[in-house]
């Protein structure tokens, strides 16, 4: 989707990440130089059941804020939504896109899919992506990449299972879903994702998938991520259940500045800046 690439002299050494969810806009800006994150920010985004009144407040979240009218170099932008699927290539063709969405969401004949190819690995992530808002950011940025959130999610996971034969078990959370990533050396065994409201709700849907997967509680290592801490409900209430249980953080150059917490939280964002 880039048109044209910037002399050196234009060059501003600033990369943009801008992951947009129909709860919370959160982007990261990215020093390339230094290769280091200098800003991170979240939004939330008032509940609503009209899609034009959330396109509306992130556009124009967007255009008020000043950091993100700055001169980038590139662009990235997230999306993410659970209208998604993980395709193996030798299943895919392009031309049957919506066939692989068919059976988890509803799929209507005027909805726009696209699909990321995962670098390294023999799959695509298949989405449809918010067409309106990807519109507005053209007015608004010109050129930028855009890629689903979860493609990023998942090949990082894969990449942190190498060499790694016994499975394992990864839960991001967010504020009303959360996604179950279980991978063994760099294969991806299953990938799920699943709305809440109560902790009884995630640890059911947690059982349920180590009991179908026949995994073990009393052995398995289950890493935990995104917007939780140790005293969250739904942290506890996993320790409760599973015995190996721990928040995910890992301490590289890329995020030596940044806190437990922020990488936590933003284990999306700080790794598509990768």
């Amino acid at each position: 989707m880039q048109i044209s690439s910037p002399t050196i002299l234009d060059k501003k050494y600033i990369k943009l990440v801008l992951q947009i969810s129909l709860s919370e806009i959160s982007f990261c800006i990215m020093d390339t130089l230094s290769n280091k994150i200098e800003t991170i920010g979240n939004y939330p985004i008032k509940k609503s059941n009209n899609f034009i009144d959330i396109e509306e407040e992130i556009i124009n979240f967007i255009k008020k804020t000043p950091i993100l009218q700055s001169k980038f170099d590139s662009i990235l932008v997230l999306h993410n939504n659970n209208l998604s699927a993980f395709v193996p290539h030798v299943l895919f063709d392009e031309q049957y896109l919506g066939s692989y969405l068919q059976y988890n969401i509803k799929v209507f004949e005027t909805d726009f899919i696209t699909f990321d190819k995962i670098p390294n690995y023999d799959m695509n992530s298949v989405y449809i992506p918010y067409v309106n808002i990807n519109n507005s950011l053209i007015d608004i940025y010109g050129s930028f990449d855009y890629k689903h959130s979860y493609s990023i999610l998942v090949k990082k996971v894969l990449d942190l299972s190498k060499n790694k034969e016994e499975p394992q078990v990864f839960i991001h959370c967010q504020n009303d879903n959360f996604q179950i990533i279980v991978v063994k050396n760099q294969e991806l065994i299953l990938f799920n994702s699943f709305e809440y409201k109560t902790k009884e709700d995630f640890i059911y849907f947690l059982l349920f998938t180590v009991e179908q997967l026949q995994l073990n509680p009393e052995t398995l290592q289950l890493k935990i991520f995104g917007e939780i801490t140790k005293e969250s409900e739904t942290y506890q209430i996993a320790y409760k259940y599973i015995r190996n249980v721990s928040l995910f953080f890992e301490n590289n150059d890329l995020e030596s500045k940044i806190s437990q917490q922020d990488y936590l939280q933003n284990f999306i964002l700080i790794h598509a800046c990768e």
